[in-house]
């Protein structure tokens, strides 16, 4: 086992108007891992770094353009998964690793994947949870899917909206979320956010839902959110599972709430059929929140699993 006492958090400059806040923990000779936040925009959570034993792991948490303390904040432009892809790559480059594990979940799945077959000779391996694969019936099941879960909240957020327009709720929300009107855009912020905190736990949490309203982090969160989804998430349509063959090599964890109902099992089990060498574990007690209860344990031992078979496979810590 390494030492630990890896800790720091510093802004590293993505382009001439993206400056990234990250964080490392951990030790410094443990094996690297980025971490990917979901959302998009939804920001880093310190919680994930403890899904990692601090002494065999060197972790990278990071705020992604226009998340969290990156600045500037809850920013479109030039916000793409392109961009984000090349902002790993100025991150990994800058911090001297030659390669990484890339662990993601919800909206980071998503990253992770897209990450990964663009540059599978940078990748140790994934840890995924919480599977979103960016298609249309992923986007369209978060907008409408949802009431049939959750019927009352949906009624109250599809309620924000004028009836005339509720027929494209992503539409509907994304015009209000940058029409320039701070008030506007706020309320439709704390609409949006307050309809995602509230359907991500697997039993009702007042506390989880007060600490996803902050009204600064909600705008970040629901304004780049239905931008990645307006846009299809930058990708073409199946173009994630059609990628699968460039990482097929890659020691893969996949885990999943079966109660999962923001990022539902089905995608999960679409994306272990494509890559049916990959671990795959269904944590029945589970919904989306991976930051407590049983998903948050399960993803402990996903990552016991992985640095197992890398440490096997003498792949270890990769610095340039």
């Amino acid at each position: 086992m390494q030492e630990q006492g890896l800790e720091r958090g510093f802004y590293v400059q993505a382009d001439s108007l993206h400056h990234l806040y990250v964080e490392e923990h951990g030790s410094q000779s443990g094996i690297p891992v980025v971490v990917l936040h979901g959302g998009p925009g939804a920001g880093m959570s310190r919680k994930q770094i403890e899904t990692f034993d601090l002494s065999a792991f060197r972790i990278i948490i990071f705020d992604q353009r226009g998340a969290g303390r990156s600045t500037p904040h809850a920013d479109l432009r030039d916000n793409t998964t392109p961009k984000l892809i090349a902002d790993l790559e100025t991150l990994r480059a800058h911090l001297g690793i030659e390669n990484w594990l890339v662990s993601g979940g919800s909206w980071g799945s998503c990253l992770a994947l897209a990450y990964a077959q663009a540059h599978p000779d940078r990748c140790l391996g994934l840890r995924l949870h919480g599977i979103f694969l960016a298609g249309r019936e992923d986007i369209d099941w978060w907008f409408n899917g949802l009431r049939a879960i959750f019927p009352d909240e949906w009624e109250t957020f599809s309620a924000f909206i004028p009836e005339g327009e509720r027929h494209d709720l992503l539409s509907a929300y994304y015009r209000r979320l940058t029409s320039g009107n701070a008030d506007e855009e706020a309320a439709a912020a704390l609409s949006l956010r307050g309809f995602s905190a509230r359907t991500q736990t697997f039993r009702p949490d007042a506390d989880h839902v007060a600490a996803l309203m902050e009204p600064k982090a909600a705008l970040a969160v629901a304004r780049l959110f239905t931008h990645y989804c307006i846009n299809g998430a930058f990708l073409a349509p199946g173009q994630l599972l059609a990628g699968i063959e460039c990482i097929r090599h890659l020691p893969c964890e996949i885990v999943q709430g079966r109660y999962d109902t923001v990022t539902p099992m089905a995608s999960a089990r679409r994306l272990h059929r494509a890559w049916p060498e990959a671990g795959f574990t269904v944590v029945t007690e589970a919904n989306h929140q991976s930051t407590t209860g049983p998903l948050f344990e399960e993803l402990k031992r996903a990552s016991e699993r992985l640095h197992a078979k890398l440490s096997i496979g003498g792949q270890g810590s990769m610095t340039a």
